[in-house]
């Protein structure tokens, strides 16, 4: 990796976990692009999991008094299932229909959610959020946006519903490593960063996350989710034409 990209993914890794403090899941959308720009897209998927993994745990750990428990282990229950299917069947898209798959999940945010009936605060629902979301997580490698479904119609306050979200988050990424990063176990690193860029990216997503904590705790509840939906069409329109062009270039 040339320093060129390796500085573009510390910025992209810097201002993802901020935005990720703030909104609880723009941020791994737009990092997961990013990364599809500089990686083959298996060590992308590792990359983003790994990064995310850390950004998300902070996030949960940062908050952790307003963690819902209960939504974490039938949530729990659900990934473990997914993951165990993907596992036998996975397959890394190639670029063009990773930016499909990340322009796709970025409309999920328009669902009519509120018609859904859904709210990870009950067992069942918690059970499939993390059935759904974690095979999505390992198919598109994102799906905040499919998270967010189960969490509108909930009472949490944001603070529950980005430190709930963030926990969740965690363990579909782990998933996600498990998934991708065993292959790179047996065929060595080839594509993957060298060791030093996750080591200055793992802080830099910790110290992005403190920054995007301070800006929720100045944020209304109305602003928080208005501004969620926007940043995230807009940014799966960009991956849309993305996976346009590359078609178009063959």
């Amino acid at each position: 990796m040339g320093a060129g990209a390796a500085a573009f993914l510390l910025f992209a890794v810097f201002l993802t976990a901020t935005i990720s403090g703030v909104f609880g899941m723009a941020g791994g959308l737009l990092m997961m692009g990013a990364l599809g720009l500089v990686l083959p897209v298996s060590a992308a998927f590792v990359t983003h999991g790994i990064i995310q993994l850390t950004a998300n745990g902070w996030r949960a750990i940062l908050h952790r008094a307003h963690i819902r428990w209960s939504v974490i282990g039938f949530y729990a229950a659900g990934a473990l299932l997914a993951a165990g299917v993907v596992a036998l069947i996975a397959i890394a898209p190639s670029k063009p229909v990773l930016y499909l798959l990340l322009g796709l999940v970025a409309f999920l945010v328009w669902i009519p959610k509120k018609s859904l009936q859904l709210d990870a605060a009950k067992p069942v629902h918690a059970a499939a959020c993390g059935l759904s979301v974690t095979g999505l997580n390992l198919v598109a490698g994102v799906a905040g946006p499919l998270l967010d479904v189960f969490f509108v119609r909930t009472e949490m306050t944001r603070h529950q519903i980005v430190s709930t979200k963030a926990a969740t988050q965690a363990l579909s990424h782990l998933a996600k490593i498990a998934v991708y990063g065993a292959p790179f176990l047996v065929q060595g690193n080839e594509g993957l960063p060298p060791l030093w860029v996750f080591a200055v990216a793992i802080p830099l997503s910790v110290v992005g996350t403190i920054a995007g904590g301070r800006i929720l705790d100045r944020m209304t509840d109305k602003s928080f989710l208005d501004w969620t939906k926007w940043i995230i069409t807009v940014t799966g329109t960009l991956y849309l034409v993305r996976a346009a062009q590359l078609w178009a270039g063959g």
